[in-house]
């Protein structure tokens, strides 16, 4: 499903625990690191979405979380030209996401990164809010640094932390 600009509808979990560090997950075979995100089906809505993609990706069901909040709109990036599928029709050039920030309610052993029958993730760890910022692929980066910034009061209600220099 592309929409007409060329950008598939997408979803982005950010998972916190309470101390508000971020579940960071390493993509299979690769030293790549990312927050949970996956494609919107033409019959889902993002909330939809998103618990799917979290079931089949880290292992958790909505029992598991608490949604405290989403991004306001669709966040977009653009694929870097060696990635765009030329042959493809439509022909996507990026994604347009929504970011949901949950919070876990249960103990960390419950993530389990092979649920589904193509796992994306062999690690995970918890890492600070902005570290994500410094270790994202760089044309995620902007979108990273939008979903993060306009959800961190939600999870920092009180001051939100301030990131370390880039």
């Amino acid at each position: 499903m592309i929409d007409p600009d060329g950008f598939r509808p997408n979803v982005g979990i950010i998972l916190s625990n309470p101390k508000g560090q971020l579940l960071w997950a390493r993509r299979i075979g690769q030293n790549a690191w990312q927050f949970p995100q996956g494609g919107m089906r033409s019959d889902e809505t993002p909330a939809e979405a998103m618990y799917r993609e979290l079931a089949e990706e880290v292992g958790l069901q909505s029992e598991h979380v608490e949604l405290i909040g989403a991004t306001r709109g669709w966040l977009r990036y653009r694929l870097p030209r060696q990635f765009i599928r030329r042959k493809s029709h439509p022909v996507c050039i990026g994604q347009k996401q929504v970011w949901f920030l949950l919070r876990m309610l249960c103990a960390d052993k419950a993530v389990c990164l092979n649920r589904s029958e193509n796992p994306e993730f062999d690690s995970w760890r918890w890492v600070d809010y902005w570290e994500p910022l410094n270790e994202v692929v760089a044309f995620k980066r902007n979108v990273y640094k939008k979903a993060l910034n306009e959800l961190a009061p939600l999870l920092f209600p009180d001051g939100v932390p301030q990131p370390e220099k880039e």
